[in-house]
C-alpha cells in the first residue's frame, strides 16, 4: 500500500489513525500531511476529499478516498498479516468496539467543552452544555477504571483511549488523574513506540467564514 494521510497534528481522531498503522505495520507506507481544519475555517484541499472537511482523510492511488478514523482502521486491519486490532467476532469484537465508543466519545466531550471554554466568543458560551459535557467525561472516567481492560492484547479500543487521554491532558481539559489504575494504564501505553513516534503539537486555527 502506498496512500497519503490528511492529517492535523493536534487531532485526537488523526493521531488514533496514525498509531494504529504503526501498530498494525503499515506507518512506513503512509505519508502523512498535516492540514489545518475548522468549522469556521474552511480547508478547500480536505473538502475536496471529504465532503465533511474533516481529517483524517486517506487517499489511496486510483481509489476512492476513505474519511473517518473508524473506517479507516477498519480498513488498515485488513491490509497486514499480523493478530488484528479489530477482533474478529465474539465478545472480544464488541468489548473492543464499547470501548473504541467511550473513546470517541472522550474525544467529542472534550471539543464540545474547549468551545464552550476556549473556542467561542464569551459571550456565546453557554455554561450549562460545558458543565454537561463535562460530567459525561467524568462518568466515563469512572467507568473506565472499572471496566478497561488492561491486561488484555492490544486492540482499538486501546488505541483510541489511549490517544483521546492523551490529548485531554494536551489540551489540560478535566483530568482523568483521581482515577489510579486508569492512570496506571495510560503511563504504561504511552511509552509504547506508536505513541512516541506521533506526539500532538500545534493549535487550533479557528477564524471568521
Amino acid at each position: 500500500m502506498n496512500a497519503t494521510l490528511l492529517y492535523q497534528t493536534h487531532s485526537p481522531y488523526a493521531r488514533k489513525v496514525l498509531v494504529f498503522a504503526h501498530e498494525a505495520g503499515l506507518a512506513d507506507q503512509i505519508d502523512v500531511v498535516h492540514h489545518e481544519t475548522s468549522p469556521t475555517s474552511r480547508n478547500d484541499a480536505v473538502f475536496a476529499q471529504n465532503p465533511l472537511g474533516k481529517v483524517p482523510v486517506l487517499l489511496r492511488p486510483g481509489l476512492p478516498a476513505i474519511f473517518d478514523s473508524d473506517v479507516i482502521c477498519a480498513y488498515l486491519d485488513t491490509l497486514h498479516a499480523g493478530r488484528k486490532l479489530i477482533p474478529a467476532d465474539g465478545e472480544a469484537r464488541w468489548h473492543a468496539l464499547r470501548l473504541n465508543a467511550v473513546a470517541q466519545g472522550l474525544a467529542d466531550a472534550g471539543i464540545a467543552v474547549r468551545w464552550e471554554t476556549v473556542r467561542r466568543p464569551v459571550e456565546l458560551r453557554y455554561p450549562a452544555l460545558r458543565d454537561g459535557y463535562v460530567e459525561k467525561l467524568q462518568a466515563s472516567y469512572s467507568w473506565l477504571e472499572d471496566e478497561l481492560d488492561t491486561d488484555s492484547a492490544i486492540h482499538i479500543g486501546h488505541i483510541a483511549l489511549a490517544t483521546a487521554l492523551d490529548w485531554l491532558q494536551f489540551r489540560d481539559l478535566p483530568s482523568f488523574r483521581q482515577y489510579a489504575r486508569l492512570s496506571a494504564w495510560f503511563d504504561s501505553f504511552v511509552e509504547r513506540p506508536s505513541m512516541q513516534a506521533t506526539p500532538l503539537s500545534g493549535d487550533t486555527h479557528d477564524g471568521p467564514r
